[in-house]
C-alpha cells in the first residue's frame, strides 16, 4: 500500500477515536456541570465508557496488534516511568518560561470557585485519564503502530508527534504551546517505539495532563512577559527545572534504550506477543 495512504488512513483513524472518546468526556462532564455538578456522576459513566473503548480496541488479534497494549517488565517500567516523569517536569518548565516570553491566552479550564471541591477533583482525575487512555490508543497505539510497519521508527514517531500536536490545535495557534504538545508528543512516541507497549507510557502520561490540569494551566493567567516587569528569582528557576530536567530525562531514556537493545532474541520474541488481557484492569 501507498505510504501516504497509509498515512492518511492512520491519521483518520486515530482522529476517530480522539473525537470519540473526548466527546463522549465532553458531553457528559457538561451535562453534569449544568445539571447536577454536586454530583459527579460524569466520571463513573465516562469510567465505563472508556473500559468499553478499551474492549473495542483490543477485541481481535489484529486490533490487539495496533493497539499494543504488552506488558513489560518491572526494570522497563520503572525506566519508563522515570524517563517520562522527568520529561513531564522538564516540560511544565518550559511552558511557564515561554509562557513569560511570548504572550499567549491561556487554556480554558472550568471555574473551579463555582463548583463543589469534590466535584473538581473528579473532574482532575477522570480528565487525566481519559486523554492518556485516548490518546495513547489513537497515536502511540494505533495509528504510530501503522506507521512503524512501513517508516523507520524514528519517522513513525516524527508523524505520530505532528499528528499529536494537531489533535492540540483547538489549545490556540501558539508555537510555544504547539511545540511543548510536539515534545511531548515524541517523548511518549519514543517510549512506545522502545517498549512496542503503550503501556507503561500510560502512567506517564496521566502525570502529565495531573500535573499541567492542577499546577500549570489555573495559574496561566496570572503570568507576566519577563519583557514588562522584568525576569525574576522564579522565572530563572524555571528555566534551572526546564533544563537540569530534560538532562535527566535524556539520561533515563538513554538507559532505557540501552536495555531494549540488550535483549535477548527469546526476550524479544516473548515481548513481541501481545497481552491476552482486553480491558483496563489488564494494565497493571
Amino acid at each position: 500500500m501507498n505510504r501516504f495512504v497509509i498515512v492518511l488512513r492512520s491519521a483518520v483513524i486515530a482522529f476517530v477515536i480522539l473525537v470519540v472518546g473526548h466527546g463522549i468526556w465532553g458531553a457528559l462532564l457538561t451535562t453534569n456541570l449544568i445539571t447536577t455538578p454536586a454530583i459527579p456522576w460524569s466520571m463513573p459513566a465516562m469510567g465505563v465508557v472508556l473500559w468499553a473503548m478499551w474492549r473495542f480496541l483490543s477485541g481481535t488479534p489484529a486490533r490487539r496488534e495496533l493497539l499494543r497494549a504488552r506488558r513489560v517488565s518491572r526494570t522497563r517500567t520503572f525506566w519508563t516511568f522515570a524517563a517520562g516523569a522527568m520529561a513531564v517536569i522538564s516540560l511544565a518548565g518550559l511552558w511557564i518560561v515561554l509562557f513569560q516570553l511570548v504572550k499567549m491566552s491561556p487554556n480554558v479550564l472550568p471555574d473551579p470557585s463555582k463548583y463543589p471541591v469534590w466535584t473538581m477533583l473528579g473532574v482532575a482525575m477522570m480528565g487525566s485519564l481519559v486523554a492518556p487512555l485516548v490518546e495513547e490508543a489513537a497515536f502511540r497505539g494505533y495509528c504510530q503502530t501503522a506507521l512503524e510497519r512501513v517508516f523507520p521508527g524514528f519517522t513513525a514517531v516524527l508523524i505520530s508527534s505532528v499528528l499529536f500536536t494537531i489533535a492540540h490545535l483547538n489549545h490556540g495557534l501558539f508555537w510555544p504551546k504547539l511545540l511543548v504538545y510536539f515534545l511531548f508528543g515524541a517523548c511518549m512516541g519514543t517510549l512506545a517505539y522502545i517498549n512496542q507497549s503503550i503501556l507503561p507510557g500510560i502512567p506517564v502520561h496521566c502525570l502529565g495532563d495531573f500535573v499541567f490540569f492542577t499546577m500549570v494551566w489555573p495559574n496561566d493567567a496570572g503570568r507576566t512577559l519577563v519583557w514588562t516587569t522584568g525576569a525574576d528569582y522564579w522565572f530563572w528557576m524555571h528555566v534551572a527545572q526546564t533544563l537540569l530536567f530534560g538532562t535527566f530525562a535524556i539520561l533515563a531514556f538513554r538507559r532505557l534504550r540501552t536495555t531494549y537493545n540488550t535483549l535477548t532474541e527469546v526476550n524479544r520474541c516473548e515481548f513481541s506477543s501481545p497481552t491476552s488481557s482486553s480491558s483496563p484492569a489488564g494494565m497493571a
